[in-house]
């Protein structure tokens, strides 16, 4: 087991807490504008016939839309029972579940039942693990052609946000913690792994990056 065990049982029940929520809002409004550029940059890069990993895959909605737009099958990974649970349902909803399989608990932690897939995504995971060094290694180990990811911008007030969520989240007695990490350390660590940026947008708060490894 990892260091981050307390900070993944913590954070496994805040997702939990949200997970039907989760699912709600996907139902009605679809992506919101990080995630749809980050299909954009997926699109780009190219997921048809591939298999796909999706660490923090919350209740599946961005992998189920690859996969009816031609992925050919799908892992996600999470901490939350509780998202697990809503995304077996909603993929049995969409005639999905045949080509998708679910694992619960810390990626890091169960690393090595993880087999490697074509296109690795993360969205929104990296700001929610303390190593965020060793979390992107050991999901760029297991990423064969395309690694895509989303997360905070490195700005003053966002870093400020986070700072103030910690706070609250410590006196509600949880051990989760929002993380802010530098943007250009994550890049270096991916492109020392042998990948090249093919496309990049951000919003406000996201930095959205897709990154191909290089023949």
């Amino acid at each position: 087991m990892t260091c981050c065990c307390p900070h993944s049982r913590s954070g496994s029940r805040v997702f939990s807490f949200f997970a039907r929520n989760y699912r709600k809002r996907f139902s009605k409004k679809g992506f919101e504008p990080s995630q749809r550029q980050l299909m954009d940059g997926l699109r780009v890069a190219g997921f048809a016939d591939t298999t796909v990993l999706e660490v923090g895959s919350g209740v599946g909605h961005l992998h189920m839309v690859m996969l009816e737009e031609g992925a050919k099958s799908a892992t996600g990974i999470d901490l939350s029972p509780k998202m697990i649970e809503e995304a077996k349902a909603w993929s049995e909803a969409r005639g999905l579940a045949d080509r998708l399989e679910y694992h619960e608990g810390d990626f890091m932690d169960i690393l090595p039942s993880i087999k490697p897939a074509e296109v690795t995504v993360l969205d929104k995971v990296v700001c929610c693990y303390p190593d965020a060094d060793g979390l992107v290694h050991a999901s760029l180990d297991r990423t064969q052609r395309v690694y895509a990811l989303s997360y905070p911008r490195y700005r003053w007030f966002i870093r400020a946000a986070m700072g103030f969520g910690a706070i609250m989240l410590k006196l509600l007695g949880s051990s989760f913690r929002p993380y802010a990490h530098r943007p250009d350390e994550i890049e270096n660590w991916i492109i020392e792994a042998g990948f090249e940026k093919q496309y990049e947008q951000m919003t406000f708060i996201w930095l959205t990056q897709v990154y191909v490894k290089q023949a």
